[in-house]
C-alpha cells in the first residue's frame, strides 16, 4: 500500500542534494589551501623569518712549536715510564700530580680547583721528620673555599713495616692509605680521602682523567734513554676531567680541563741545589692551557729577587689541548707581592708577573716576535709549613690570571689576545 506525499524518488533527490553539497564544500577547502582559490577578506600567511644564526669568532691562534703537531716516540711515553722509579738505586724522589679546573657546563662546583699528588720525598727533603710520603689533597672555590691541605707520614723499614706511599709498574698503580691512583695512558682513574689531612671536613675526590694527546716531555731526553734516566718529567695538557666530589656527606658532580705530571729525580739533587719552584697550571676562558715551572737554587733570599731568564724555567702553552703547542724559552718571572714570613729571610709569594718570548735558540720562532705577559695571583690556596729543623714551606691551590700574547704574521699583521683564566699553582720555600 503506497501513502500519498512519500514518493521514493523525492527522498533519492534529497539525499542526492545533500552529497553533492558535501562534496563541494570539500572541494572547495581543497582548492582554497591548494592556493586554487583566494577568498575574499583572506590574507595569505607571512612567511616567518628565520633568524640568522650569530657569526663565530675565530681567535687567532700563534705560531706552534717546529715539531709540536707530531706525537711520535718524541712524544710518546712508555707503561714502565708511568710505572715507578724510586725503587732504583740512584732515584730518590718521585711525584704524580693530578690537577684540574673544574670548569665544565654542568659542574656543580664551577670555578674550583682541584690538586691531587702522591710524593715519595727524598731523604734529605723532609729533614728531620721521618716522614717523607707526602700525599696532597686541595679544594678551592672562586669565593674563598678552602678544603684539605698536605699531610706527611712515616715510610717505614719495608720489611718490618709497609711504606705509606707505594707504587708498581708498568703504567700508573699508587697507593696511599685509602687513596690511590690507577691507569696507563691516555686514561687514568684517581680516587682520594683526606683522612686527617682536614680536621675539619671530610673530602672523598672520585676523578676519571682522559689525556686527548700525548705528553711533553719537559726535563731529560726520553727520546732513546726511556726509563733509564735518572732525572726526568713529562706532563699531559688538556686532560677531559670527569666526576664526583664529596664534601661533608653532600655529592657534587664535576667536570673541567686538567693536566697529568709525572717526574723524579735523583736524592744528590738536593736543597742545596734547588730550594724552591712556584708551579702553576692555567685554563684560559677561550680553551686554551698553560703549563709554568719555575725552579730556584738556594739560597732563596737572592735567588727570588733577581730577575733574569731563569734556564730552569718552563713554559708551554697550547690551545687545543697538548696537540700542538708553543714553548717559549726566554722566560722572565718575578714575585711582585710576598705573604708574611715564614722562615727568616723567606716569604711565600702572593704574586707573580710572567713575561716570555721565545729565545735566540729557537730560530723558527723569532721571526713572529711573540710576547706573553700574565699577572698571576694567588686567590686561595692551603699552606703547610714544617718549622724546625726542617724549615720548608708549601702552599697549594688556586689562582686568578690576566694578561695578554701578541705576535706578528705575514699574513694576518699583528695579532693580540686577551688572556683571563683560573690556575692551580704550589710554590714551596725552604729556608737553605
Amino acid at each position: 500500500m503506497i501513502t500519498l506525499g512519500s514518493s521514493p524518488s523525492k527522498k533519492l533527490t534529497k539525499v542526492d542534494a545533500i552529497i553533492v553539497v558535501v562534496l563541494i564544500i570539500i572541494a572547495g577547502v581543497v582548492l582554497t589551501k591548494a592556493g586554487y582559490i583566494n577568498l575574499p577578506g583572506l590574507k595569505e600567511p607571512e612567511p616567518t623569518e628565520t633568524e640568522e644564526p650569530e657569526p663565530i669568532i675565530q681567535i687567532p691562534t700563534p705560531p706552534t712549536s717546529i715539531g709540536s703537531e707530531y706525537a711520535g716516540f718524541l712524544r710518546a711515553v712508555s707503561p714502565e715510564d708511568e710505572g715507578s722509579h724510586y725503587d732504583k738505586l740512584l732515584i730518590g724522589r718521585e711525584w704524580w700530580y693530578f690537577g684540574a679546573v673544574l670548569n665544565g657546563e654542568d659542574c656543580e662546583l664551577q670555578g674550583w680547583t682541584v690538586s691531587i699528588s702522591f710524593n715519595h720525598m727524598a731523604a734529605g727533603d723532609l729533614i728531620g721528620t721521618l716522614k717523607p710520603d707526602v700525599l696532597v689533597l686541595t679544594l678551592n672555590g672562586p669565593n674563598g673555599e678552602e678544603y684539605g691541605g698536605l699531610i706527611n707520614k712515616e715510610r717505614g723499614l719495608g720489611i718490618i713495616s709497609k711504606p705509606t706511599l707505594q707504587a708498581k709498574t708498568p703504567g700508573v698503580s699508587i697507593k696511599y692509605e685509602k687513596s690511590w691512583a690507577e691507569g696507563l695512558m691516555p686514561e687514568w682513574q684517581v680516587h682520594a680521602e683526606d683522612d686527617d689531612i682536614d680536621k675539619n671536613h671530610d673530602i672523598i675526590v672520585d676523578l676519571h682523567y682522559f689525556a686527548p694527546s700525548d705528553p711533553l716531555w719537559t726535563i731529560g731526553e726520553r727520546a732513546f734513554q726511556k726509563s733509564e734516566s735518572l732525572i726526568a718529567s713529562y706532563v699531559f695538557l688538556g686532560c677531559e676531567v670527569t666526576g664526583t666530589i664529596e664534601i661533608d656527606g653532600r655529592i657534587y658532580v664535576v667536570s673541567g680541563t686538567g693536566h697529568h705530571e709525572h717526574s723524579w729525580s735523583p736524592g744528590v739533587v738536593t736543597r742545596g741545589l734547588i730550594g724552591g719552584w712556584d708551579w702553576c697550571y692555567i685554563a684560559f676562558d677561550n680553551g686554551w692551557n698553560l703549563y709554568f715551572t719555575n725552579y730556584y737554587p738556594t739560597p732563596q733570599y737572592f735567588s727570588t729577587k733577581i730577575s733574569q731568564s731563569n734556564p730552569l724555567a718552563t713554559l708551554i702553552l697550547t690551545t687545543d689541548n697538548g696537540i700542538t703547542f708553543t714553548a717559549l724559552d726566554d722566560i722572565e718571572f718575578q714575585i711582585t707581592k710576598s705573604d708574611e714570613r715564614i722562615f727568616p729571610f723567606v716569604k711565600m709569594p702572593a704574586e707573580f708577573s710572567l713575561s716570555a718570548k721565545p729565545s735566540i735558540l729557537q730560530p723558527f720562532l723569532t721571526p713572529y716576535k711573540i710576547e706573553l705577559e700574565l699577572s698571576i695571583i694567588s686567590k686561595n690556596t692551603c699552606e703547610k709549613v714544617w718549622k724546625v729543623p726542617t724549615y720548608m714551606g708549601m702552599k697549594v691551590g688556586m689562582s686568578s690570571i690576566e694578561g695578554k700574547i701578541s705576535w706578528t704574521d705575514r699574513k694576518e699583521g699583528n695579532q693580540e689576545v686577551e688572556l683571563i683564566g683560573t690556575g692551580t699553582i704550589w710554590s714551596m720555600r725552604a729556608l737553605v
